[in-house]
């Protein structure tokens, strides 16, 4: 008997919510939907487990309560969240509402709460999960030990699986910047930030984007803080240096920026005043240049 398929006990809570995604957010296929085409999802079970009537019937009755799909839809619909001693196991429908049989490779998930925080996330390998056949419904089981768990504590009832679907990386514009800048400005840097290839996961960095000596000799250098994380960041400080063409240093300073929010997996671009007095050269050669934080030296040069 495959090992998802345990009796219950007291450690088991409540059966969890559906999340529900386009097999095209999922797979990478490229599917035509009709929304109005309702799907029943038929009980399947791995070819290699052994299954005893009794918890055929659990199973099928737990299936016969889900509510039907849409076409070309795939779904994850909690059965059971239990705490283990090394973590938390979570069983689940594993849903294809797909004419054909589907598969999973590396798969991240996320255990989410009633008011849509993140309890916990890991990348599955589901190659074990097998072929699951068109229009079906497939029992799992998926561990998370105790190192990909976020929350404290989990809740007892509210909480759902779901895939994660990484959004496009996307332009974060400050409000002051929303007001000030126009329209063919903001689709400009949208239209940047869109081409760029994103940072990777995790990963904050800066893209230099333009610096100008303004008539009273101050360098506005303006940046694109970029964030691959899936959380938000808040700046406090940041120590710049800037260099212009030459490869010398022309400007360095640190600047407080009141908490900056940088939104997930966006870039937002920001401004930063170096007065005459942090300048280190009289000349200037900005025809090409780069500014980096000071306690790294890498930096994307314009």
């Amino acid at each position: 008997m495959l090992p998802f398929f345990k009796k219950k006990d007291k450690n088991i809570q409540k059966q969890g919510e559906d999340s529900t995604v386009s097999a095209n957010e999922v797979l990478g296929t490229d599917e035509q939907s009709h929304s109005n085409v309702e799907v029943k999802t038929e009980l399947s079970f791995h070819p290699s487990s052994t299954v005893g009537v009794e918890e055929k019937y659990y199973y099928q009755f737990l299936n016969n309560e889900l509510s039907p799909l849409k076409e070309n839809q795939v779904s994850l619909s909690g059965i059971e969240l239990k705490n283990v001693e090394d973590g938390y196991v979570v069983s689940a429908f594993v849903r294809n509402s797909l004419n054909k049989s589907i598969h999973f490779n590396e798969t991240a998930l996320l255990l989410i709460g009633p008011d849509g925080e993140r309890l916990a996330r890991k990348v599955f390998n589901l190659k074990g999960l097998g072929n699951l056949p068109a229009r079906s419904s497939r029992p799992w089981e998926f561990h998370f030990e105790e190192q990909h768990v976020i929350a404290s504590e989990l809740p007892s009832t509210g909480w759902r699986l779901a895939f994660e679907i990484k959004k496009p990386h996307a332009l974060d514009l400050e409000e002051s910047w929303e007001k000030s800048l126009a329209d063919q400005d903001k689709k400009m840097l949208a239209k940047l930030v869109q081409e760029t290839p994103a940072p990777k996961p995790g990963e904050v960095n800066f893209m230099s984007l333009q610096a100008k000596q303004a008539q009273d000799g101050s360098l506005h250098v303006t940046m694109l803080i970029r964030n691959g994380s899936p959380n938000h960041i808040n700046l406090e400080k940041l120590p710049l240096i800037v260099e212009d063409a030459t490869g010398e240093v022309i400007a360095k300073g640190g600047f407080t920026l009141n908490s900056l929010q940088v939104k997930a997996n966006t870039s937002k671009p920001w401004t930063f005043i170096f007065p005459p007095s942090l300048l280190l050269k009289e000349q200037i050669d900005l025809q090409s240049w780069k500014a980096y934080p000071q306690q790294n030296e890498k930096a994307n040069q314009k």
